[in-house]
Formats: structure tokens, C-alpha cells, sequence
């Protein structure tokens, strides 16, 4: 049985990745902007190794509001990210580890607090 993910585990250093459900290939250029997959019914099947084409910045959903300094090493970019390459062999989370994350965010939404700063 494999591992899972670490919490706070750099994959690589200077490396940035990207969940989606969508089938891309090296080379393609994510728009921002776009509507996003992130909430109701999102599958994430494949992770990629992207290059931010203009300037990233830590994402404020995260360091700002659970985790300040951004040990989770997340990012977000207004600007394009182009495809290197898909990452192949990852090891997803745990199904209690992804419940878990689900009921939280499903209590923030009871709450009213599911905010998504743009």
C-alpha cells in the first residue's frame, strides 16, 4: 500500500501544480478567468506540472485565512499557466482524509463562511 500525501510536503521546489478534471496536454495555456470546477461535483483526475507565464502570488484563501506564511505552498496567478506536463503516479488522499475535508467544507458553507476571495 502506498503512502498518502503529506500535509505541507513541497512535491518539488519551484515546481507548481494544478488539479482539474480536464485532459490537457503539454504545451496548452490555462486562461484565467474561467469558470471554476472547484466546488459542487469537482473530480480532480488529473494533476499537472504548470510554468506561470506572468507573476503568482500566495493565495489568500488559504495563507490568510487557515495556514499564515504559506506552509501549504499555495499559489494563484490573474495570468496564464501553460501545461508542462501531467504528473503521472501521484497518490491521491485517503477517502476519511477526503471526507474530512468535505464535512469542513460543508460546515463553512452551513456557516455561511465559504468565501472564495477573488
Amino acid at each position: 500500500m502506498t503512502s498518502g500525501p503529506v500535509p505541507f510536503e513541497v512535491f518539488r521546489p519551484g515546481i507548481y501544480l494544478h488539479g482539474t478534471k480536464a485532459v490537457l496536454v503539454p504545451g496548452e495555456v490555462l486562461e484565467p478567468w474561467r469558470a471554476s470546477n472547484f466546488e459542487d461535483g469537482r473530480i480532480s483526475n488529473h494533476i499537472y506540472i504548470v510554468e506561470p507565464i506572468g507573476e503568482i502570488e500566495d493565495d489568500p484563501n488559504l495563507t490568510d485565512k487557515r495556514f499564515p506564511g504559506n506552509p501549504t505552498h499555495s499559489y494563484r496567478t490573474r495570468e496564464p499557466v501553460r501545461i508542462v506536463s501531467e504528473l503521472q503516479g501521484w497518490t491521491g488522499h485517503y477517502l476519511d482524509q477526503i471526507r474530512a475535508m468535505r464535512d469542513g467544507l460543508a460546515d463553512l458553507q452551513r456557516r455561511g463562511e465559504n468565501t472564495i476571495i477573488d
